[in-house]
């Protein structure tokens, strides 16, 4: 794992997603193709701003795969994260080969999941971009995540503080607004990419960043099992890394 820190919160996601590009654009012209995972959320804004500004991306050779979704929520709500990577991504991009979408409004979701647990099968994933949660999650994958399951994505139960941070984030009206359940890419899976581009931002992120990269690897912390990944860079703001005990790289 690398840590980078930028004076500011721009910098930092620049960093990140000209690293991410820099990744995307090997793989292409190593084999022809690339496989990426997007995620969403705040930390995402200015990342996502400056992958797809980035004109020497061969994008119809590019696959895409969804991190995470809420359960329950249509896809034209503002938090749904189809309707996120819709605007934000796809709007702004020449076409990609293709796109994994997890669609969290299907009743069945135990289909849904063998759908896109179908779908990733098979695939290694070039560059996976994540952020971490302020309650230190990795995905949708709250503490204690599975650390031990094989399967691609999950349903997985969202915590409170999970749900507080999307409510304080201005994604819902209310807490009681919030999604309990969800659909993610679990841990195993996120792991199982070559390389990870990680987003920290803010200093709500602090604490959550500090046993990430400081602590014991632990599924009470579900980020710090980013530690044992060689090829895992985490980018940060000074505000994120104020708790950190030492400067880094």
């Amino acid at each position: 794992m690398q840590t980078h820190i930028y004076p500011g919160a721009q910098e930092a996601a620049s960093n990140a997603a000209m690293k991410g590009a820099s990744l995307i654009k090997s793989a292409i012209a190593a084999r022809g193709e690339a496989f990426i995972v997007l995620a969403t959320g705040a930390s995402q804004f200015t990342l996502l701003e400056q992958l797809v500004a980035d004109t020497g991306i061969d994008w119809p050779r590019v696959s895409v795969f969804h991190l995470d979704e809420y359960v329950g929520i249509d896809e034209t709500h503002p938090a749904s994260f189809v309707r996120y990577l819709r605007e934000r991504f796809l709007a702004k991009v020449p076409g990609v080969k293709d796109i994994v979408f997890i669609h969290g409004n299907q009743g069945d979701v135990r289909a849904e999941i063998e759908r896109v647990n179908h779908a990733i099968s098979g695939v290694q994933i070039d560059v996976a971009f994540v952020g971490i949660g302020e309650n230190g999650h990795l995905a949708f994958n709250d503490p204690p995540a599975d650390f031990e399951t094989e399967m691609p994505f999950i349903a997985v139960e969202l915590d409170e503080k999970c749900r507080w941070q999307q409510t304080n984030e201005g994604w819902f009206a209310t807490f009681d607004d919030v999604p309990t359940h969800a659909i993610s890419m679990s841990v195993r899976q996120i792991m199982k990419s070559t390389a990870i581009i990680c987003t920290v931002l803010d200093d709500r992120k602090a604490e959550a960043a500090k046993w990430t990269i400081e602590g014991e690897v632990s599924n009470l912390h579900p980020a710090s099992i980013l530690q044992t990944h060689e090829n895992a860079f985490i980018f940060l703001d000074r505000s994120a890394a104020a708790q950190l005990s030492s400067e880094q790289g």
